[in-house]
């Protein structure tokens, strides 16, 4: 399958940042509803849209996040509903590989609470 250009830049950039956090094998990606899901230990983490990458946080960890200018809930499609666990970083967040390295280290860290 071919990705779009956009989302193969938004897969470098996670990609940048799981390897920033040593831990470039441990990420994977599949196409799923017409962008990319991204797991990291086996656990879902992100979600590449056209809309930009989706990081999927625990809610204690979501207010931090929403704080940052240009932030937002994703909302998956037109009319739906805001997502609970995913949020749209703005493009100079996702192109800051160390602050997106933290962001995504908190996505699996989350996953890990939310799997107890």
């Amino acid at each position: 399958m071919s990705v779009p250009a956009s989302l193969a830049t938004l897969r470098r950039e996670l990609e940048d940042a799981a390897t920033h956090l040593g831990r470039p094998h441990d990420l994977r990606f599949k196409p799923m509803f017409g962008g990319l899901m991204a797991w990291l230990d086996e656990q879902p983490c992100a979600w590449l849209t056209s809309g930009g990458l989706a990081l999927k946080l625990a809610p204690a960890d979501q207010p931090a996040l929403l704080r940052i200018e240009g932030t937002a809930r994703l909302i998956a499609k037109p009319g739906a509903a805001p997502s609970r666990h995913y949020i749209v970083l703005p493009a100079a967040l996702s192109r800051d590989t160390v602050q997106l390295a933290g962001w995504l280290a908190r996505s699996a860290t989350g996953a890990v609470r939310n799997a107890r």
